[in-house]
């Protein structure tokens, strides 16, 4: 049995109307990134309390928190950013989610990876010991123009790290956008390692996000091959399919709605069961 989740900030800027959309849809999980457009890291006290009730009022529980931890510059000053991960461990705390969804920080144009790798793996390092202390998962997404935005890198950046804290968070369009195929490009090696599965597929030829199936993410390969290794885990719905920039996106109720479709369509198809 699979677990569905999603980024609900696509819905609608309003919580109550994400957690609405969200239930009725049947999922029992969703994927906190934003509220009444503002990060989940930088919402008060009394807003994270008003979204705990909501929740519950909607029979729903937190996935993930979709920190916009590492998403700075390698060059930034990382302290201030250390500060930040350990207010989003507090946040997963206080929503008793299992996983924080990180990045490993963007390189400035035509940078050469290799020369910013040593720095990348330190401040991850550092990141992780964070979430060592609060007992949580650190889920790195393969996001585009950071240094762990291709199989390879996102492989170095786990094993370098080498903690049960920090495990990958799968995500197909993101690899079509860097001219990855993602099943065949990257699966074999990265699926020791993968503890989380964002759903959004792409289109190769312009980077154009779609719904799962319908785009070059190889997501039917994907899901069968994690089905045959009896994969356990959440796929999380981040559609993106109004718009997408680099703190989020949004889809709106009827595109998430199309997105669920599309990928439920894809597990029934499958036989697969999911909640």
């Amino acid at each position: 049995m699979w677990t569905l989740s999603g980024f609900v900030d696509e819905i609608s800027p309003d919580f109550t109307e994400q957690c609405r959309v969200a239930s009725g849809l049947g999922l029992k999980y969703v994927e906190l990134r934003s509220a009444w457009e503002i990060n989940i890291l930088d919402l008060e006290p009394e807003q994270l309390t008003v979204m705990k009730e909501t929740l519950a009022e909607h029979g729903l529980r937190a996935s993930s928190i979709g920190s916009p931890i590492g998403k700075i510059f390698i060059d930034e000053p990382f302290p201030p950013h250390l500060e930040r991960m350990r207010h989003a461990a507090e946040v997963a705390r206080f929503f008793a989610a299992p996983y924080v969804r990180i990045f490993s920080f963007f390189l400035r144009p035509g940078a050469d990876p290799a020369e910013h790798r040593a720095e990348v793996i330190e401040r991850m390092r550092a990141l992780a010991r964070v979430a060592e202390e609060a007992d949580l998962v650190l889920l790195h997404e393969n996001e585009k123009e950071i240094y762990g935005d291709v199989p390879a890198r996102c492989l170095d950046v786990v094993r370098s790290v080498g903690s049960p804290h920090l495990r990958l968070a799968w995500d197909a369009a993101n690899f079509v956008q860097v001219g990855v195929r993602p099943y065949t490009d990257g699966y074999a090696a990265l699926r020791p390692h993968i503890e989380y599965v964002q759903i959004k597929d792409a289109l190769a030829a312009d980077g154009t996000v779609v719904p799962a199936g319908e785009g070059d993410g190889e997501v039917a390969e994907t899901i069968r091959a994690l089905r045959h290794d009896e994969f356990d885990g959440f796929f999380s719905l981040e559609p993106h399919l109004a718009t997408g920039h680099t703190t989020g996106g949004f889809s709106g109720p009827e595109h998430f709605r199309r997105a669920w479709q599309a990928f439920t369509d894809l597990l029934t198809a499958e036989g697969i069961e999911y909640a």
